[in-house]
């Protein structure tokens, strides 16, 4: 994996540690497994529809989109 620039974080979010990224990891491959290859893009995708609207900020989440698709 090639690393990126670091995310800008606001006052009310914190980067996970390794350890943090890994339990997020299992965790999504665990939902993953659970809801199945017939309803696993629609599992990421509503996923990633409550963490924007969590977050508030459509510019930070097309940020995170677009670095997402790199280097697929």
């Amino acid at each position: 994996m090639t690393p990126t620039k670091p995310l800008t974080m606001t006052a009310t979010t914190q980067a996970l540690t390794i350890d943090g990224l890994e339990t997020v990891y299992d965790a999504l491959a665990t939902a993953i497994d659970q809801a199945g290859p017939d309803k696993a893009q629609l599992f990421l995708v509503k996923l990633a529809l409550l963490n924007a609207n969590a977050m508030g900020d459509a510019v930070w989440m097309q940020t995170q989109i677009d670095a997402a698709l790199k280097d697929l």
